[in-house]
């Protein structure tokens, strides 16, 4: 018997597994359809032995305190602040719209009291921001909106920003001063030794256990469980009862080249020319030293595994009527980005996990937090079912 039946090991699964299991010394299954543990987190090194994010870029960076602290049980941080250029009219300038990108893009040389001014000029005032062409247009002005976001938007997205909600732009800030960080959060790091060697720090416990290679209506029936934890998506669960949300989905192609750099930053955005949105070079983000480097060109995609819910008003809808089948259900918790239909980064996705163990723990997420359970014994080479009766070393790798 177990207490919980977690569906998907990613971050929303695997931090309340954790929970569960160290905080209230609850017994565990998690089951995942993939090979591997860390969900879209998950790294692993190519056959050139770099260590690569299969998944895409991920980039941990949070002004939770409580957060940072939680994930530091797992691992031990390289200090990171992530950089990325975009490539317009053939030159590379820093993104978000700073004031360098503002003078290399038009030749000027511009304080930044005089871009500020710069900017204003050339903004249109929207008096209301219902759109993502609202939000940029209302900030930069057209050119500008054109040159980085339009075509970048319709690759990522397969919408134009006019279709988009507001919150899609509202992400990227613009700046006057020369802060070339895509982020500016108070913890900005990357996981030492990668991210699935910090889910396997996660999961490491006897009152966990591991099936891989499974979806969980192969097994529901023939084990017994007290409550669910669902991660995947909400759809999915009630077998598309009103039709399916609409996501966005990522096509990767990766490669290694025979040379210690590939580009000159982390990440170089294409917004227009090409049909990938972005590449990225793995080695800047884990401080990894190798002869050789590995990149990932992305390429958006309407099919596929859901990576991004698509905010629109009628997706929203669609996913309401859902929340409410979903709200119906006492035995079964929903968490996770799709299984509440909204984009979250790394760090709301472990607050929001750990705030539901909190409800379920019957405490505040502070206290719920910050409670392990004593002489729990570890295990020093956790293992894990892969779905065919084959027990799997983690720290083996897959």
């Amino acid at each position: 018997m177990f207490d919980y039946l977690i569906v998907g090991a990613g971050f929303a699964g695997s931090v309340l597994a954790e929970r569960l299991a160290n905080g209230s010394n609850k017994k565990v299954l998690i089951c995942d359809k993939r090979p591997h543990i860390a969900g879209n987190a998950y790294d692993c090194y190519d056959n050139e032995g770099v260590l690569i994010h299969k998944y895409g870029p991920h980039i941990f960076h949070t002004n939770s305190k409580e957060v940072f602290d939680y994930l530091s049980r797992f691992t031990e941080w390289r200090s990171y602040e992530h950089r990325v250029l975009a490539s317009v009219d053939g030159m590379l300038v820093p993104i978000p719209i700073n004031l360098d990108t503002i003078n290399k893009l038009y030749g000027l040389n511009l304080t930044a009291f005089e871009v500020k001014e710069f900017l204003e000029k050339v903004r249109e005032n929207r008096a209301v921001l219902r759109t993502s062409e609202d939000v940029v247009v209302n900030a930069v002005g057209k050119e500008l909106y054109e040159k980085f976001f339009r075509n970048y938007t319709r690759k990522q997205w397969g919408l134009d920003p006019s279709e988009l909600d507001a919150s899609v732009t509202a992400r990227v800030p613009t700046r006057t001063s020369r802060d070339d960080r895509y982020f500016t959060d108070s913890y900005q790091a990357m996981p030492r030794h990668g991210y699935t060697r910090m889910f396997e720090k996660m999961l490491d416990n006897p009152n966990i256990k591991i099936i891989l290679n499974c979806d969980y209506r192969e097994i529901v029936k023939d084990i017994s469980f007290r409550q669910m934890i669902y991660t995947g998506p909400i759809d999915e669960f009630f077998d598309y009862r009103y039709g399916k949300l609409p996501y966005r989905s990522l096509e990767f192609k990766h490669e290694t080249h025979d040379t210690e750099k590939f580009q000159t930053a982390p990440v170089v955005n294409y917004p227009n020319e090409q049909a990938y949105t972005r590449i990225t070079e793995f080695k800047y983000l884990t401080g990894q030293e190798h002869r050789k480097t590995s990149v990932v060109y992305e390429y958006p995609q309407a099919e596929g595994d859901p990576y991004y819910p698509i905010p629109r008003p009628e997706n929203a809808e669609l996913y309401n009527r859902y929340r409410v089948l979903a709200e119906a259900r006492s035995d079964v918790h929903f968490v996770g980005r799709l299984a509440t239909y909204k984009y979250y980064n790394m760090d709301q996705i472990v607050a929001q996990s750990l705030t539901q163990y909190g409800k379920i723990a019957g405490m505040k997420r502070q206290e719920a937090t910050s409670l392990v359970l004593e002489k729990q014994p570890a295990i020093k080479t956790p293992l894990y079912s892969n779905g065919n009766g084959v027990r799997v070393n983690v720290s083996g790798g897959v």
